[in-house]
């Protein structure tokens, strides 16, 4: 059975990989409507993988005898001046997630919830592959410049870590 600390802290992230869903859907339809169709297919995988995480925690929750809340989605910001500063967004945003999923780490040790503390271990692995993945092609735009975009959006699938199986 769930503490209510822990439920709580599980219930808001919830909430935000429900957001991180469809701010990434929100990029992709930005990207699409710009003629990159590769970076929207990337990040159309990335908010699936995000709506996946928010149901692994739907499930998590009610299975350890909480209740599982589905709140409102805040709208996202739906223009970008480019690639580079969606890419820059990403990773501000895995950066806030990772340190979510730190928040959530703490409380499951300070309530001495070693069970929960042990199944949160794969989204902390999984923030440590997320951010390195977004960096990598943030590194990509860098050395690119304003050049070769379209290169770039060809070969963006390529980019997405080999862990990164939409789970």
């Amino acid at each position: 059975m769930l503490n209510k600390k822990v439920e709580e802290i599980l219930n808001r992230q919830i909430e935000r990989e429900g957001y991180s869903s469809h701010l990434y859907l929100a990029m992709a339809v930005w990207a699409e409507c710009n003629g990159l169709e590769g970076t929207s297919k990337w990040l159309y995988a990335q908010a699936d993988e995000e709506r996946m995480h928010m149901l692994k925690f739907i499930e998590y929750v009610n299975e350890r005898g909480g209740r599982a809340l589905i709140t409102a989605i805040e709208e996202p910001p739906s223009e970008y001046k480019n690639v580079k500063e969606v890419f820059n967004k990403v990773l501000t945003h895995e950066q806030f997630v990772t340190a979510s999923i730190n928040e959530i780490v703490e409380v499951t040790l300070a309530e001495k919830d070693f069970t929960t503390h042990n199944w949160i271990q794969y989204f902390v692995t999984e923030q440590i592959e997320e951010e390195a993945s977004v960096q990598s092609i943030i590194d990509k735009l860098n050395l690119m410049g304003e050049h070769n975009l379209y290169m770039f959006d060809r070969d963006i699938m390529g980019m997405r870590s080999a862990g990164d199986s939409g789970e």
